[in-house]
């Protein structure tokens, strides 16, 4: 009998570093001969979403500002307190291999597992590469990347670098359409948008939409599943009572296999994720890359603009009428949105789940032996 293959994964705080990280996990679960720990800052969002039965640990990192103050000061002492927990995580665990998903929770831990001799994989979600991963790709074993245009950011050898696309989560499926739209109580037949400004919602993108639609000529030609984040959602449905749109608004959603299976076109920001499930749905987009994101999430949006897929509007446009216009033209024009689904015939997205768990397993001992059915 083989013996038990020990794989540590280490993510940030954000959806974007968590869910593929799940993903991933959940593939390595399919398999008895693996013990897997995850690694999570002490401070994140998706605690909840996390606690699906994987062995966790936590440790107390945050990123560190260059300007001086006490707030600094604090983030400081915490990085050194959480470079020591990293150690001792490893120390304990022993892992054969230590897989990061980018952030700066990764860095001292991966440093670490290099030093200990620990094979080491990290995994890139956006087309250019985070700090933390731009860092950490010398000490890397191998560089897994979600776009094949991040090959050109790591300055390693080539034969480092392996496509396997990014790990969706688990029960992201295609569903009926019919189903789906009667899982909102939408209307059978009618041209329907999805909005979702990412895992906490966006005001911006909130705003910026109604503001589009208000300027549509016929709001009964449409409908919307709309998510606001918490913080919105009152207002949100305030707005589309008065403006006699129809729509569904919801602060978050779980199932999101619905609403990306019900939809005819998304307007969303440029995650990582985001993106990855847009291609895997199949779906026309209009990307509104996150301002303060803007370099990845615009490289991101980018991917799927310069196949025809996706149309791009910059957050500091949502003022003027270049949404409501484009909208307007996608109602007037249906084929449109058929033609660009299209282009996803020949899209490769790589095999995602899979391959990243091959690439992992080709990194541990009695890798030839190993592998994910």
């Amino acid at each position: 009998m083989s013996p038990m293959l020990k794989v540590l994964v280490v993510t940030g705080s954000s959806g974007g570093h968590i869910f593929p990280a799940l993903a991933f996990l959940d593939t390595l679960g399919e398999n008895k001969g693996i013990e897997t720990l995850l690694v999570l800052p002490r401070k994140n969002i998706l605690k909840s979403a996390c606690n699906q039965g994987h062995k966790t640990a936590y440790i107390s990192i945050s990123s560190i500002g260059l300007s001086p103050g006490l707030k600094n000061l604090v983030k400081l002492i915490g990085f050194f307190k959480g470079t020591l927990e990293s150690a001792y995580i490893l120390l304990r665990f022993r892992p054969h291999i230590a897989v990061g998903f980018g952030s700066i929770t990764s860095v001292p831990l991966l440093v670490f597992a290099r030093v200990l001799g620990i094979k080491v994989l990290i995994h890139e979600q956006n087309v250019i590469a985070g700090r933390a991963n731009s860092f950490l790709a010398g000490l890397s074993d191998r560089i897994a990347v979600s776009f094949p245009e991040s090959r050109g950011y790591f300055k390693v050898p080539s034969e480092r670098i392996v496509f396997t696309g990014n790990p969706l989560r688990r029960g992201l499926v295609e569903i009926d359409k019919i189903k789906a739209l009667d899982f909102f109580a939408l209307e059978r037949g009618k041209f329907t948008i999805l909005v979702s400004g990412g895992s906490q919602g966006s005001q911006s993108v909130n705003l910026g939409f109604l503001k589009a639609i208000s300027g549509l000529t016929d709001k009964s030609r449409f409908q919307v599943v709309h998510i606001t984040g918490d913080r919105d959602l009152s207002e949100t449905q305030k707005r589309y009572a008065s403006l006699g749109a129809s729509a569904r608004c919801l602060g978050f959603l779980d199932q999101m296999q619905y609403a990306y299976s019900c939809c005819d076109l998304i307007v969303s920001r440029g995650g990582a994720t985001t993106i990855a499930e847009i291609i895997y749905f199949h779906l026309a987009a209009i990307i509104i890359p996150y301002p303060y994101a803007y370099r990845h999430q615009l490289a991101n949006a980018r991917v799927l603009a310069k196949r025809g897929v996706a149309r791009i509007i910059n957050d500091d446009a949502l003022g003027t009428d270049r949404l409501k216009d484009t909208l307007q033209g996608f109602l007037d024009n249906p084929g449109e949105i058929r033609a660009m689904s299209s282009f996803y015939a020949d899209f490769s997205a790589g095999e995602s789940k899979h391959s990243l768990a091959q690439a992992v397993l080709s990194l541990g001992p009695g890798s030839g032996h190993r592998g994910i059915d």
